[in-house]
């Protein structure tokens, strides 16, 4: 959530192309590849981030990607390509027009008929609301605004003592014929889906319920099954920089009238609600979990699939990506696997996972820190050890083997050189669809030489279609 958001609500209280690998050696001892066409996706003054990226199912060629700003006081970034991403059409959107005015957490998702699902913040409000797209991104009209439901606006005395008093980071997925919202309503985790029979054909959103054993659960993730049914997965972050535990919840029959499950405690992360990393040491991290399921009709359909953030031992700034998967809808995980290669003790955070539909492949990509040993060198801006980062990734065929890592980004970024207070900010954008995954990331480096702001000032954001080099 963006420093501007906290200020508006504190004053409502008071008042690309795709690209092949080629070998090489690396200074932490890893084969690094060449890296694909990086394109400034932004390229304005000031700071975007917080990302998040869609491609259309019925044109891969479509994505569309939408961010934050921190100026104007009402808006987000827009982009639409019709091209792989090699070109953008931009705009701001959400900056007091039939959007409202929308301050931050953008979180976008296309279904199979073509429809466009996005949800976000407004700037004042304890609600969210739901916008859809008929046309790639080129236009948005709201659709619902989701108000969590009264037992979460009751002031029992378990939510006295709770963490939030407000709607924050939704996240919207939408497959199999309807849509779902997922959301912390001010303590516990909240949802509702709707049912999807076609473009522009939405139906009305059930009423919204609260995820059962949830409080002071959040930055979370939402998946839709095979058979439609649905799982949440939150942070628990009463624990501050230390603990971290990732709980899941599943909705059997999705639109049905079952509802969700108690929760699951799959890890411990370390982690916990916000762990202040040097490449991150402003907004600091959560283990930022995400949910990948398996609707193809390949050999692991029905497998869901769980990336989230380790810190190897508590404090040490040593974070890892780590992917588990579940068989039987989460009740039982396998034990993880570590999807960075590096032999460092650096710190890699903020993973995004994404599932491939025509094939069941997954990409992971995250901020990575293994080249800035404090020695100088491409990986390294200021002498000083594991603060700068870059952005690289990995596939997989089924979660238990993960290719070797590519370097996705050209440059090398360090989020405090920003001075927007919320460095990367929470979390970063992936869509993977016919062998090309598009990542979405916020980038001081300007390695493309037209980033308005310069070489570390402040962010902009980038993207790469990155073809999957598993055989």
């Amino acid at each position: 959530m963006s420093a501007r958001r906290s200020a508006a609500l504190m004053t409502a209280a008071l008042t690309g192309l795709a690209a092949l690998w080629t070998g090489g050696v690396s200074a932490s001892g890893a084969s690094p590849r060449s890296v694909p066409v990086n394109v400034d996706v932004s390229q304005r003054h000031t700071n975007e981030s917080e990302e998040t990226v869609a491609v259309n199912p019925l044109n891969p060629s479509n994505v569309v990607i939408v961010t934050n700003v921190d100026f104007p006081a009402a808006g987000m970034f827009a982009a639409v390509s019709f091209d792989g991403g090699a070109t953008w059409a931009t705009s701001l959107i959400g900056n007091n027009d039939n959007l409202g005015a929308a301050c931050c957490d953008p979180t976008l998702s296309f279904d199979n008929y073509g429809n466009l699902f996005m949800s976000y913040l407004y700037n004042v409000g304890n609600v969210v609301p739901v916008a859809l797209s008929t046309d790639g991104g080129l236009h948005f009209n709201l659709i619902a605004n989701i108000a969590k439901p009264a037992s979460a606006n009751s002031q029992t005395a378990a939510e006295r003592r709770g963490l939030f008093r407000f709607v924050d980071q939704p996240t919207i997925t939408a497959a199999q014929n309807e849509v779902w919202l997922v959301f912390n309503g001010g303590g516990p985790m909240v949802a509702t889906g709707a049912p999807v029979s076609g473009l522009g054909q939405v139906g009305a959103f059930l009423p919204v319920e609260v995820v059962p054993g949830s409080n002071n659960c959040t930055y979370g993730d939402v998946a839709i099954g095979p058979g439609g049914q649905v799982m949440q997965v939150c942070t628990l972050t009463e624990s501050g920089q230390g603990g971290g535990k990732l709980r899941v919840s599943t909705d059997p029959d999705g639109l049905g009238p079952a509802g969700f499950g108690a929760t699951v405690t799959v890890a411990d992360t370390h982690v916990g609600g916000f762990d202040f990393i040097p490449p991150q040491p402003d907004r600091s991290v959560d283990a930022e979990p995400g949910l990948a399921w398996d609707r193809t009709t390949g050999a692991h359909r029905g497998r869901v699939y769980l990336v989230y953030t380790l810190e190897v031992k508590n404090e040490s700034d040593n974070t890892d990506i780590e992917v588990s998967y579940s068989d039987d809808q989460g009740v039982s995980w396998s034990a993880p696997v570590r999807v960075n290669d590096d032999a460092t003790v650096n710190s890699q955070f903020m993973p995004k996972i994404s599932l491939d539909p025509t094939s069941g492949h997954l990409a992971v990509v995250w901020y990575d820190s293994r080249n800035d040993l404090g020695r100088g060198g491409a990986g390294d801006t200021d002498g000083l050890p594991n603060d700068d980062a870059q952005f690289w990734g990995a596939f997989s065929a089924d979660g238990t083997v993960f290719s070797p890592n590519l370097r996705i980004s050209a440059g090398t970024s360090n989020s405090h050189d920003a001075q927007n207070g919320i460095d990367y900010g929470d979390y970063t954008g992936l869509s993977f669809v016919g062998g090309v995954a598009h990542p979405a990331w916020s980038d001081n480096s300007n390695s493309t030489g037209n980033n308005p702001d310069g070489r570390l000032h402040q962010l902009d954001i980038y993207s790469a279609a990155v073809a999957e080099t598993l055989k």
